[in-house]
């Protein structure tokens, strides 16, 4: 009897299109080659197939009788050690195959895999990394690594590929022009179009020129939406980071939430995870952009209701899911205004935390010295001896060196003299509850005493997002909390950024050579639950169209810049590109020719900086000039065809960001020069 599994195998390979090259060169490392690659990195933009090659290279070691490790980026802890767990048998036992798939999102472990992981490999092991972004230069050029690694960027299906994909599709002949019109050969919008199939692509309302492509598939596929609890499903499915059976119980509770999973699991544009459903990174946009459009409202109510969940299992969720309900929370609000101010969202020199060692204490007293002073720095000393649970030190995932500490005080009522005489800080805070509001016996403060990076002092960083996500699950969980502070020594910059979120004391407590601002809540006048809202209702605010932010986000909208730019040479096609139902088009006169001056001349303008020449070379060449190819336009300018690349990637970053400034701010000011 054949098992799923196999079935599953079978179908793939019937549904696999193109990528002989690299199935070609897999094979031949699984064979055991001397000349074959031990490391795969396969890069590429959304959509354009790397999952789905993965897989097709999971499913050949599988057949190869080779013991298979697959990793999701998605959900990759901070902490080299736990992936160092999760990907043990690659370390210990012979011919063990290890993909790691939307490596993306755990990118800062890059430079630690490289050096410390790989180098330990066991006998005959093979890795495949598959991301968005290129590896870094220095292993393509490291002549030891050179040999070992085979980088692959995806390239979008030839029309002959793209055609194959849809006669297996049984997409009807007289059909397959028009969905290649549109599709083109993204293999992600062919496999939506196949998905539909020939009843869904022969619909004239889905196939209009002037609709966004991925939007119109999706549409298509979906159809009519079976009923308002299939669509709610959608609203968080669209939202959620990662949507489980129980979330769906937990938020629609009066649904068949076993029915809806299911539902939602059969859609093509969905990923099965350990912990849910994912959809594709392109489509969960496409959707989410397309319900907040056309019930806003609900969508706006079935965040809050996420979050309520979220806040619950924050409470009530084993410490071990603490962290995990964190992340998932603020990423329901990772667009607001208000987190846009004081989180980062960045990956760049990811770190970790750790509890306070005792052999970490001379480090954290010498970075408190340099940073903030010896007066600063003893006082650190006498906290770790009263609270050295209330520390936590950052390590950098690549080296393990640690670069900061922070340190979360619990300070129950009455408070204790000593601490009043010994720290400033501390006193003012006290004196602030005396004067506002005081707690009571029983009851405690919390305080983010130390936040010392000294690479990035106190300006938002990965440091201060985990600290500050720490913090905030502490009050969620505690008993008894009446005040949480925080501490900051550019009062007033602070003061900006955390407006509406904390106030403002008005204490400024000297310590040494510095003074410091203290910012509180009083989380009996305002429970966690209303100080969230701050975030949703600023979230509200910044989707608002007329008041400033572009109702498309930025990673649609530097998709419809690239396709416009695509599409330059055909006047048809640019005339219905993405880009003309941006704002940036919409004040314009005649739009189509406009947005072509617009675009040419932001273009040129890159030159001005001298980080642009390059960039903007590579733009004219590859866009305007008529070279027929990329490697055509790298040999006009001389380059080479890797060099060339690197310039076209830094040219399409510099030409996104100036037309989303304009798309956010309208055009410059001339009278501002």
């Amino acid at each position: 009897m054949v098992s799923v599994g196999e079935r599953l195998s079978r179908a793939r390979v019937r549904a696999f299109i193109g990528r002989d090259a690299q199935l070609e060169r897999f094979e031949e490392a699984l064979a055991g080659s001397p000349q074959a690659p031990f490391a795969f990195y396969v890069c590429g933009p959304g959509g354009i197939g790397k999952s789905t090659l993965l897989r097709r290279l999971a499913d050949r070691a599988r057949t190869a009788g080779r013991l298979l490790v697959e990793l999701d980026g998605r959900f990759v802890n901070r902490d080299p050690a736990d992936f160092e767990r999760a990907a043990g048998p690659f370390l210990d036992v012979p011919g063990t195959v290890l993909l790691v798939d939307s490596f993306e999102h755990c990118q800062w472990l890059e430079s630690w895999l490289w050096h410390h992981f790989l180098p330990r490999a066991a006998d005959d092991t093979l890795v495949v990394l598959g991301g968005r972004r290129p590896p870094q230069p220095q292993w393509s050029a490291d002549p030891a690594w050179s040999r070992l690694l085979h980088v692959t960027e995806l390239e979008p299906f030839s029309e002959d590929q793209a055609r194959s994909l849809l006669v297996s599709a049984d997409i009807r002949p007289e059909l397959r022009d028009r969905v290649l019109r549109f599709a083109g050969g993204n293999p992600l919008a062919l496999s939506l179009a196949a998905a539909a199939g020939s009843e869904g692509c022969g619909r004239e309302e889905i196939w209009a020129p002037s609709a966004d492509v991925l939007r119109t598939l999706l549409s298509g596929l979906i159809g009519e939406v079976p009923t308002a609890a299939h669509r709610r499903a959608l609203e968080v499915a669209a939202q959620a980071h990662s949507t489980s059976e129980e979330l769906l119980a937990a938020v629609l509770p009066e649904e068949d939430a076993h029915l809806l999973f299911s539902w939602l699991r059969d859609l093509p544009f969905m990923e099965s995870t350990h912990r849910g459903l994912h959809p594709h990174d392109a489509a969960r946009e496409t959707l989410a952009a397309d319900l907040r459009w056309r019930a806003p409202n609900a969508f706006e109510a079935m965040r809050r209701r996420l979050a309520d969940e979220y806040l619950r299992l924050l409470r009530e969720a084993p410490e071990e899911r603490v962290w995990t309900v964190t992340d998932e929370l603020f990423y329901l609000f990772r667009e607001g205004e208000a987190l846009a101010r004081v989180r980062t969202w960045s990956r760049e020199d990811e770190v970790h935390d750790r509890p306070l060692h005792p052999d970490d204490l001379d480090t954290v007293l010498r970075m408190a010295e340099e940073t903030e002073g010896a007066a600063s720095a003893e006082l650190v000393r006498y906290w770790a001896q009263r609270q050295p649970q209330a520390f936590s030190v950052y390590r950098l995932v690549a080296t393990g060196r640690i670069v900061a500490f922070t340190a979360r005080l619990a300070l129950p009522a009455p408070p204790d003299p000593q601490d009043l005489a010994t720290d400033p800080v501390v006193a003012a805070a006290w004196r602030h509850t005396d004067d506002d509001a005081p707690v009571s016996p029983g009851e405690h403060i919390g305080i983010s005493r130390f936040s010392v990076y000294p690479e990035r002092y106190q300006v938002p960083s990965r440091v201060i997002d985990l600290s500050s996500s720490r913090a905030q699950a502490e009050s969620a969980r505690a008993r008894g909390r009446a005040y949480g502070f925080a501490v900051y020594r550019d009062a007033e910059t602070w003061a900006g950024r955390v407006k509406g979120t904390l106030r403002d004391t008005g204490a400024r407590p000297r310590v040494g050579e510095h003074t410091y601002g203290v910012f509180c809540v009083d989380w009996r006048r305002t429970p966690v639950e209303q100080w969230l809202r701050r975030f949703t209702s600023a979230t509200e605010a910044a989707e608002d169209p007329s008041e400033g932010p572009s109702p498309v986000s930025r990673s649609t909208f530097d998709q419809a810049v690239r396709e416009a730019l695509a599409h330059w040479r055909d006047a048809g096609a640019f005339a219905a590109c993405a880009l003309l139902r941006t704002r940036l088009a919409a004040d314009l006169e005649d739009p189509a020719p406009q947005l072509r001056v617009l675009l040419r001349r932001a273009v040129d303008e890159l030159a001005a900086d001298p980080r642009g020449v390059r960039a903007r070379e590579a733009l004219t060449a590859g866009y305007f000039s008529g070279a027929p190819t990329q490697e055509a336009a790298a040999r006009r300018l001389g380059l080479p065809y890797g060099t060339y690349r690197r310039h076209l990637r830094q040219g399409l970053d510099l030409l996104c960001e100036a037309l989303w400034q304009r798309e956010l701010h309208g055009p410059p000011d001339p009278s501002a020069t």
